[in-house]
């Protein structure tokens, strides 16, 4: 019955993990005097402020940013885990706007997204992304796009941007959600918590079918939200070499299962860990499932001429549940939110991705790409280091 239980609130909290709001969060300064730009340069025109934009996805919105790591309990601050936590008069409060903004109704543009923590030096950070977007979401208006609860989809909203602006930078994360990464999630998960050790529901074969069932139609997405992107910043008087265009890829979120801390067997990986996985299943996801989007999304951005950013090991042995790991906020916390379960400890939506520190890795990787020569590079985490530090190496 207990199984049952948690199945149940397991299977309904999950599927929440693609149900999203949008918003828009931006950090900006005022521009530098003779900050050169469209118009700029000098005849008394004006030169536009600078700035970096990202579009797309929760991977880039900056979904889990609310957590420094994990922590089983659900009571006060979350072990030190939860930047939304606050104390008055002796009581524990939680208000996920300290961290999301006016965008905790679901889009959870965080204040450490990757945009906002890559220490470059623009006048703009403007995070148009949104946690549970597809590519028809970046995707012009006028050109199939579609709006997402409510809002114009991303590619107009740039648009507005790229009008008052010099873009120097635009970095976009997405297909993930036209590849139903989240049910795959779902689905792994459930037949965990509704199977024993010795008789293993496994999800990897259906999952892998799934995935390449949908890769053509989510490949085909992402070129054309290349395409779309492109054709707005033409519009706005940017030619491609004006900019940089950035595609970037996904982590995995945990580990092999011989790197699991917790036993295959029993409770731990659910109610402890937050990291209901087969062995054989966090294998394929992540030695074949990670690697595989990777790929395709590389040869979608070498065919469309466009930088990469591969992040697939960005987080190893940083991983939820990783034997290098340990729940709480420090020094070996792990890089990732685990699977929300509960009823009081967060949303479901924000597990299985960069947490705070995952977040500002990226950042850190984001910062290092654009002191770089243009190009593709892979960004993985540095040894006994905190995500301040992160080695960039070209792919």
């Amino acid at each position: 019955m207990m199984r049952k239980l948690a199945t149940f609130f397991a299977a309904i909290l999950i599927t929440t993990l693609a149900s999203t709001a949008f918003g828009v969060g931006v950090a900006s300064a005022a521009p530098p005097e003779g900050k050169g730009g469209k118009g700029g340069g000098g005849g008394g025109e004006t030169a536009q402020p600078t700035a970096i934009v990202t579009l797309g996805d929760s991977y880039i919105s900056g979904e889990a940013g609310r957590w420094h790591g994990n922590w089983a309990t659900a009571e006060g601050n979350r072990g030190g885990t939860d930047r939304a936590a606050y104390k008055r008069k002796g009581v524990w409060y939680w208000d996920a706007s300290r961290v999301y903004g006016n965008t905790v109704g679901g889009c959870h543009r965080s204040d450490v997204s990757e945009v906002l923590t890559n220490g470059i030096g623009v006048d703009a950070k403007i995070n148009l992304a949104c946690s549970g977007a597809i590519a028809a979401n970046v995707h012009r208006a006028s050109n199939g796009g579609v709006s997402f609860k409510g809002e114009a989809p991303q590619a107009d909203q740039l648009a507005g941007v790229a009008a008052g602006h010099d873009v120097e930078m635009i970095v976009l994360s997405i297909g993930g959600n036209d590849l139903g990464f989240a049910d795959i999630i779902v689905d792994c998960t459930v037949r965990y918590n509704t199977s024993p050790s010795w008789w293993q529901n496994t999800c990897n074969q259906s999952g892998q079918s799934s995935i390449d069932s949908a890769m053509p139609g989510a490949m085909a997405g992402v070129a054309k939200a290349i395409d779309e992107i492109r054709a707005v910043m033409s519009d706005a008087g940017q030619a491609d070499d004006s900019y940089r265009l950035v595609l970037q890829s996904y982590p995995s979120p945990i580990p092999r299962g011989s790197e699991f801390r917790y036993s295959e067997s029993g409770w731990s990986r659910t109610n402890t860990g937050g990291c209901p996985f087969w062995n054989v299943d966090a294998n394929w996801a992540r030695d074949s499932l990670v690697p595989q989007i990777s790929a395709n999304l590389a040869s979608v951005a070498a065919s469309k001429g466009v930088e990469f950013l591969d992040l697939q090991d960005q987080l190893e042995d940083r991983e939820v549940c990783a034997t290098s790991t340990a729940q709480g906020s420090g020094s070996d916390a792990e890089w990732a939110r685990f699977l929300v379960t509960g009823l009081t400890q967060g949303v479901a939506q924000e597990s299985m991705h960069p947490n705070a520190l995952g977040q500002q890795a990226t950042g850190t990787c984001l910062g290092l790409l654009f002191n770089s020569a243009p190009g593709s590079y892979d960004c993985d985490n540095v040894a006994g280091n905190g995500p301040s530090v992160m080695s960039l190496t070209a792919g």
